[in-house]
């Protein structure tokens, strides 16, 4: 059964909607601006893409708060299979229960945010993958699996992070923050701005979206899945890797590579996942495709990021044009050609998103319109 995509919302810093998100990256905007919800005096960065009105005196968490709006009013059939997609999912629990002792830390699992959104929903069925900055497009690709091997023919995907304290101390540490914002595939690039955003996807077999005479938006046709072996944060360097992940969707999806017609990047703006997705993408492709990312827009929405992306690259799809690259000023030599900070079209039905993430996770979905 082929999987198509019958609806899709979300919510990021620039605020709810599709729409508005799309909108802010046709025109250049970006959404990454200093960040007040704690202290970040002594962090390497005071800047990250927070959405506003999230409230964090309350003991609703931010990305619950980020949800309701999203699924509280959707009609849901019970009998649809939920996939949650998050890497740190509460994670404010777990800072109160070791900072303020307050609470049971335990609770900072994300299973037990999956129960919640299982009840808000009124599903029964459901599973949490948790797999860094690839946990949305391994949901996506885990979801195209259920429907198209006849297990499932209703998955709704869901994916959220929020920005934390302790997020935001990880990447500081690491040093891998840019103090003016990310400038993803520049030559200047200095490290990522971290983002917050949630959203959800719902894919149906092709033969119950007739049924129930649902317009497809997109259809889901390959995904892949691979892992560099090694490091916990840093990418295989020549980007073999996330090639495999690519090939994988594209065997899947039955396709030859020429009618792919954009790269939605992971573009963290980082020197060594810039540097490898470059490899990779030149490793698949005989030629330059229109090539960018929104993490200069968004921020860096860690394990939302994929879906974000994916739902970027359907309304990509209906226009045949693809944003500019929000941050970037003087393109990377390695990416002249295929990146740029100015809108580009293309004129092919498939586009290609990926992601990579943490652990050398590395996931690629192709999406026809």
């Amino acid at each position: 059964m082929r999987p198509v995509i019958v609806d899709y919302d979300m919510v990021t810093a620039f605020g709810r909607g599709v729409n508005l998100c799309w909108e802010n990256l046709l025109s250049g905007q970006t959404a990454i601006k200093r960040l007040s919800r704690f202290n970040t005096q002594n962090f390497q960065s005071q800047s990250a893409a927070a959405i506003e009105g999230l409230k964090v005196d309350t003991d609703e968490s931010l990305v619950m708060q980020m949800l309701k709006p999203l699924l509280e009013n959707r009609v849901i059939t019970q009998d649809s299979f939920l996939v949650l997609a998050t890497t740190t999912g509460e994670i404010e629990i777990l800072e109160r229960a070791l900072l303020n002792n307050q609470g049971d830390y335990k609770k900072s699992n994300p299973n037990y945010l999956l129960d919640k959104v299982k009840d808000l929903i009124g599903v029964k069925s459901a599973v949490t993958i948790s797999a860094a900055c690839s946990s949305a497009n391994t949901a996506l690709g885990f979801a195209g699996s259920l429907i198209s091997s006849g297990r499932q023919d209703c998955v709704l995907v869901v994916a959220c992070d929020s920005i934390s304290e302790f997020v935001f101390s990880g990447f500081s540490s690491l040093m891998a923050l840019d103090k003016t914002g990310a400038r993803p595939f520049d030559e200047n690039r200095a490290g990522l701005s971290i983002g917050e955003a949630a959203g959800f996807i719902l894919l149906m077999s092709a033969e119950r979206a007739k049924k129930e005479k649902r317009n497809s938006l997109s259809e889901l046709i390959g995904w892949g899945l691979s892992n560099d072996a090694n490091h916990m944060t840093g990418p295989i360097r020549d980007g073999g890797g996330l090639a495999l992940a690519i090939e994988a969707a594209v065997m899947r999806a039955e396709i030859q590579k020429e009618r792919i017609g954009s790269i939605c990047a992971h573009g963290t703006g980082t020197l060594y996942n810039d540097s490898m997705e470059m490899k990779a993408f030149k490793s698949v492709f005989e030629n330059s495709l229109p090539t960018y990312s929104i993490k200069g827009a968004t921020g860096h929405t860690m394990g939302a990021a994929g879906l974000i992306e994916a739902i970027i690259a359907i309304e990509s799809l209906k226009e045949k044009v693809v944003p500019p690259t929000v941050g970037l000023r003087d393109v990377d030599d390695e990416a002249k050609g295929w990146v740029s900070n100015k809108t580009q079209k293309f004129d092919k039905d498939i586009v290609l998103s990926v992601n990579a993430g943490f652990g050398g996770i590395n996931a690629a979905v192709l999406l026809q319109g």
